[in-house]
């Protein structure tokens, strides 16, 4: 294990580069395979991706306010109490990784965004806390975590088609989520994961202690400093009326439960859980737990420089994603895998599939609306499970997740780690996740 694990880091660590030199590969990539897959022109190649370039803006902007803010709540005083608390407990370094691993799979489950920045900042207060841990690898184990999300409560694709109005009702109804991910196949492919990646990951530790790259003391040193004189400040600032604004709990609690009434009412009247409730949600129960404005604000431009490289790179993937739907790519690479399926055997090429096209599109919602079509309509011709096959789908995309750059930029902002300093953990957990789901989406086809 500890060869395969030198060899996929040092691979890495010579070879990958930043996640945002990825996103302009991938870019040029995309173009040329337009180019000599489908005939397509490079300049009309270059117009489909100019033209959806910003058309993941509004997306983007449900992300950064989702990761600042969730940021934001999972750093407040009683959940930071909790958490230190959790932290605690722990005194070796596999276990570190296992809990780390843990925290992570489960808050992805609950919910992706919550699971991406808890998993973060839990391994992060255990690379501190506890000693001979490798930091690299916690911080990988915490996000491998994420490919949880898939078959948890904010899985996108199948919360989307059991929503009424979805944009493939009329190919393919609406399709519940007793059918998808609370059906036992995917409850049981969940509980094998959650239970067989935490032991996996322990495994990967070095034995060897020169191996062992503990927290740069740095990193924990800026945040505890930042924390200490912003409490200076806050002492040092002369009492007037402003002040005792910015630092009125009064205010915050008002506002707060303002915004959960309206959560309440939302609820009540039979809303549904969407990102701009779950942002609601957070960014209210941030401000109640933070206490005042001044504390929330103070919190908040810490979060906000996770979110940066989300702003730069979305936009490019949006662009990649439309040179795909416009050349056809899309439907060539689902071709090759639907063309030797049969109706049991659809879901474990959807997965493969999915992967692969997750690496161009690997938001789930913008996936599924340009590979979704292609599969529905496989899947109906061949009398294939529409349910099955929209999971494996959504699988292969989760499982992806693992090595496509895209979601791990809020992890690395939190660990000020670099991309190719966990990959090489990332690429052998996403090999054992590969595994599972293939076996599970390969099974449940046969069951019918």
């Amino acid at each position: 294990m500890s060869k395969l694990t030198n060899f996929f880091t040092e691979l890495m660590r010579k070879y990958l580069p930043d996640p945002f030199v990825f996103a302009i590969g991938l870019t040029l990539l995309t173009i040329l395979l337009a180019v000599l897959v489908e005939g397509q022109g490079i300049l009309a190649a270059s117009v489909s991706w100019g033209s959806g370039f910003w058309n993941l803006l509004a997306f983007t902007t449900q992300i950064c306010v989702m990761l600042a803010m969730g940021y934001v709540l999972a750093s407040a005083p009683l959940v930071n109490r909790l958490l230190d608390k959790l932290v605690s407990l722990v005194h070796t370094p596999r276990t570190a990784i296992i809990v780390a691993t843990l925290v992570g799979g489960i808050g992805s489950y609950l919910n992706w965004a919550f699971g991406l920045v808890i998993g973060g900042i839990v391994a992060k207060k255990l690379g501190s806390k506890v000693k001979g841990v490798h930091y690299p690898l916690i911080i990988a184990a915490a996000y491998s975590g994420f490919s949880l999300y898939g078959m948890g409560l904010s899985g996108s694709i199948p919360v989307l088609i059991s929503t009424p109005g979805h944009p493939m009702e009329k190919e393919m109804g609406v399709i519940p989520l007793s059918a998808t991910i609370f059906t036992w196949p995917m409850i049981v492919t969940a509980l094998i994961t959650i239970i067989t990646l935490p032991i996996l990951n322990a495994m990967l530790h070095p034995k060897n202690k020169k191996d062992i790259i503990e927290l740069d003391p740095s990193l924990d040193a800026a945040a505890k400093e930042t924390a200490a004189t912003t409490a200076t400040a806050s002492i040092q600032t002369p009492v007037t009326f402003a002040t005792k604004m910015n630092n009125s709990r009064i205010l915050s609690l008002l506002i707060g439960v303002l915004g959960y009434t309206y959560i309440i009412h939302h609820f009540a009247t039979g809303g549904t859980l969407d990102f701009n409730t779950i942002n609601f949600i957070i960014l209210f129960g941030g401000i109640l737990l933070l206490g005042t404005p001044a504390n929330y604000v103070t919190q908040l431009n810490e979060g906000i420089k996770t979110v940066s490289g989300i702003l730069l790179q979305y936009p490019f993937y949006a662009g990649i994603m439309a040179i795909m739907a416009g050349s056809g790519l899309v439907d060539t690479i689902s071709r090759i895998f639907v063309d030797v399926a049969s109706a049991e055997t659809l879901p474990l090429w959807g997965l493969w599939s999915s992967y692969v096209i997750n690496f161009f599109a690997p938001s789930g919602g913008g996936h599924w609306v340009i590979q979704g079509p292609f599969m529905i309509e496989a899947a109906k011709q061949m009398g294939a499970s529409l349910s099955q096959t929209s999971m494996s789908v959504m699988l292969g995309n989760a499982w992806n997740d693992l090595v496509q750059p895209f979601w791990i930029l809020p992890v690395l902002a939190i660990s000020g780690l670099k991309l190719k300093d966990v990959m090489g953990y990332l690429v052998i957990m996403m090999i054992w996740v590969g595994i599972v789901y293939s076996a599970a989406v390969l099974i449940w086809g046969y069951m019918g």
